[in-house]
């Protein structure tokens, strides 16, 4: 099995998309409605992936340096008989409800994985490179793969709580869809190397998904953005570190991990430390004593 040289891991977690507070950074415009907005984006991203490749043919014939990286170019002179994005098996449309509305997500899956697969939970090592429909390039990291929450998260300091922000929604929902590599190896120079078999592929989003009336330095307002991606390994998170894994502390299996909170004291049962808040830390109440079906560390009567 053919195996891709990546450089060293930054092992430290960066999250990407949210809107950055610079100097240089646009203030948001006054917000245009969501609705009409996701009928115009998804008119725009529809054009571009009729009228362009993706470089399928190096998929199907890799060379031995290919870096298996999904690329893009217009089908147009030499490349008119190129077949467009849209005709492609391996895209498929996902339909996600954010703020209010239901918005068209396009993910091709050029190589799903042969790993984990993430839930909305869970954090990601990714390469990616990010641009505009007009091929601009805005960001890119694909020789030192990051790593990702795939959720907000809530963060309790001696001055509040505060919202640690995951990647913009469309980011996180299109990741859902590869899965990781099987393995990996380390090399004497602390270089990994990964199992070729990695998930690889490429998300569409609209600008709801995005960035929508918030421009970025580089992306201006309700662009619809595109994400080259590499999938390299996936971690079952555990945001507050209580022993039970995030996507465990859905009590309610909504897919909202915000709306559970146990104890009724501002922070959701995934980013609180004491789920019941019976003053017993919830790592150290993960039986269930009373064998009532509800573990002990959701249940403020059972304590020590």
């Amino acid at each position: 099995m053919r195996l891709n040289k990546i450089m060293m891991i930054s092992l430290s977690a960066f999250f990407i998309f949210s809107c950055n507070n610079d100097d240089d950074t646009p203030e948001p415009i006054p917000p245009r409605d969501r609705g009409e907005q996701a009928i115009e984006d998804d008119q725009a991203l529809i054009e571009y992936l009729s009228t362009h490749f993706y470089n399928y043919e190096e998929f199907e014939d890799p060379s031995e340096d290919f870096n298996y990286v999904v690329t893009f170019d217009t089908i147009a002179g030499e490349n008119q008989d190129k077949d467009p994005i849209i005709d492609s098996d391996k895209l498929i449309t996902k339909t996600v409800n954010f703020q209010g509305v239901d918005q068209q997500l396009y993910v091709l899956v050029e190589r799903e994985g042969a790993g984990e697969k993430p839930s909305f939970a869970d954090s990601t090592l990714v390469a990616y490179q990010g641009e505009l429909l007009s091929g601009t390039v805005f960001d890119s990291r694909l020789k030192i793969p990051t790593w990702f929450n795939l959720t907000s998260y809530v963060q309790a300091g001696p001055n509040g709580n505060n919202i640690v922000p995951g990647p913009v929604e469309g980011f996180s929902e299109g990741l859902e869809e590869f899965r990781a590599a099987s393995g990996f190896t380390v090399n004497s120079d602390n270089t990994i190397e990964w199992n070729n078999d990695y998930g690889v592929g490429a998300i569409f989003m609209p600008s709801g998904l995005a960035y929508f009336n918030a421009p970025q330095r580089t992306i201006p307002a309700y662009s619809p953005i595109i994400f080259s991606i590499n999938m390299f390994r996936v971690n079952e998170a555990d945001h507050d570190r209580d022993g039970v894994a995030s996507i465990m502390e859905d009590i309610d299996g909504d897919g909202n991990l915000f709306n559970d909170d146990t104890d009724g004291d501002g922070l959701p049962n995934f980013s609180d430390a004491d789920d019941d808040g019976d003053g017993r830390l919830t790592k150290d109440e993960l039986g269930d004593k009373n064998e009532d079906g509800v573990p002990d560390y959701l249940d403020p009567d059972i304590f020590e």
